[in-house]
């Protein structure tokens, strides 16, 4: 399944292709211009923006979002859309939505910090904006906050 998301969820955005999800977003374009961005690219449009699920040509295709939180937003969307949330865990780019890949350690020597290159085995980069992923300690707290946030949303 692959999404849009409007102006209003940025955070939300993060959080979803954290956890593997396609999720198109630029906050420039006009409700018009989403709209059809979203039609063309066979996307669900999220949104908090009640005007725009008024539109005719968005209800079939659009998933009203009631949570005030990322947190909340996030526990709605995995729970309307039935995703499983470890699947594709660190698989996206968070800032492009692009799939990762696996990179050779050798390859990355000039470009992260040799305290990152001398204790991280593993490496990924987005093949769009060339940013550079690897598994580190705020992994693991990534993983503390979705446990959390699976538990019930924010309390």
């Amino acid at each position: 399944m692959k999404y849009f998301a409007d102006h209003m969820l940025g955070r939300l955005v993060v959080w979803m292709r954290m956890i593997g999800c396609d999720v198109a977003y630029d906050p420039s374009l006009k409700d018009n211009e989403l709209i059809e961005q979203a039609d063309r690219e066979e996307r669900i449009i999220l949104t908090r923006d009640t005007h725009l699920i008024k539109r005719k040509k968005v209800r079939e295709n659009c998933f009203f979002i009631r949570g005030d939180s990322y947190k909340d937003q996030l526990f709605q969307v995995i729970k309307q859309f039935s995703i499983e949330p470890y699947r594709g865990f660190l698989t996206r780019c968070l800032r492009c939505n692009l799939p990762l890949a696996r990179i050779e350690k050798q390859a990355l020597k000039e470009r992260v910090f040799p305290y990152v290159y001398f204790t991280q085995e593993t490496f990924y980069t987005c093949p769009g904006c060339q940013r550079i992923y690897w598994p580190a300690t705020h992994k693991a707290r990534m993983i503390q906050q979705l446990e959390e946030i699976l538990s019930g949303g924010e309390k």
